[in-house]
């Protein structure tokens, strides 16, 4: 199993590891491997279950915009010519009303977008986005999101004093902090080159604009520090914006 490097090191920081660190707890070092082990080794069924309970403990800690409230519908009419199975899971989709400038997808098909993220994007670019997140949990990256962030978290530990592979039912610290760990998980720039790409083929297989991919990511590049969050903190937007604009003139 290949582990990405931000990923390993917080693991081993979790067992008291430092780089700097004169004296190695090697017990500890195999433990901290072990438990990162079983963590990249739960099950499809076992990722969409604790992808079901943290999306539900995010929705309760989080203002859920109504039925009939303008940035649903919006949502709801942008994502409708998108929706598909991802990796057997039907997409469901919900806005976060905050003016954080976010949204994140789990491998459960829960798929959330922030209002923040919405007042600066266009439809187009909002598709756009939203085909990108969709990629996460198509190509596995948001299973991976999630196994980090059970090797990391509480719920590991909290499975293992049960006897089971997996707890039923985590309580509501537990998953605060296996919710808060999988917003942290930081995809690679592999991985968001290969969700770029699968916005770009979801767009043009759908016959959508896929404009709205450059004009995006150029609006996420041009966030300053103090407005900026999760999803402007993806890497290189600025060169994904350039990339993404190469792929349609070569589609001319």
């Amino acid at each position: 199993m290949t582990f990405r490097m931000g990923a390993l090191a917080a693991m081993l920081a979790v067992a008291g590891l430092t780089a700097g660190c004169q004296t190695m707890d090697v017990g500890g070092m195999v433990g901290a491997g072990s438990k990162a082990i079983q963590a990249f080794n739960l099950s499809d069924q076992e990722v969409v279950a604790l992808s079901d309970q943290s999306c539900q403990q995010m929705d309760a800690e989080n203002k859920v915009a109504s039925a009939n409230s303008k940035y649903n519908k919006r949502l709801q009419r942008v994502v409708k010519p998108l929706t598909k199975q991802l990796n057997g899971q039907t997409p469901n989709f919900k806005v976060y009303q905050t003016q954080e400038v976010n949204a994140w997808a789990m491998a459960n098909g829960c798929i959330r977008v922030y209002a923040g993220l919405m007042d600066k994007m266009s439809d187009d670019e909002l598709r756009g986005v939203i085909g990108h997140e969709m990629g996460h949990v198509e190509l596995g990256h948001s299973k991976k999101a999630m196994q980090t962030a059970y090797g990391l978290s509480a719920a590991r530990d909290a499975a293992a004093a049960t006897g089971n592979g997996l707890v039923t039912q985590l309580n509501s610290s537990q998953l605060g902090e296996l919710s808060e760990a999988f917003l942290n998980a930081q995809f690679s720039q592999s991985q968001e080159s290969d969700a770029d790409d699968y916005s770009f083929e979801l767009l043009t297989e759908r016959k959508l604009k896929t404009q709205g991919l450059v004009s995006a990511f150029e609006k996420l590049a041009a966030l300053d520090g103090g407005e900026s969050s999760a999803m402007s903190s993806h890497p290189g937007s600025k060169e994904r914006a350039q990339r993404m604009q190469q792929r349609i003139d070569a589609a001319k």
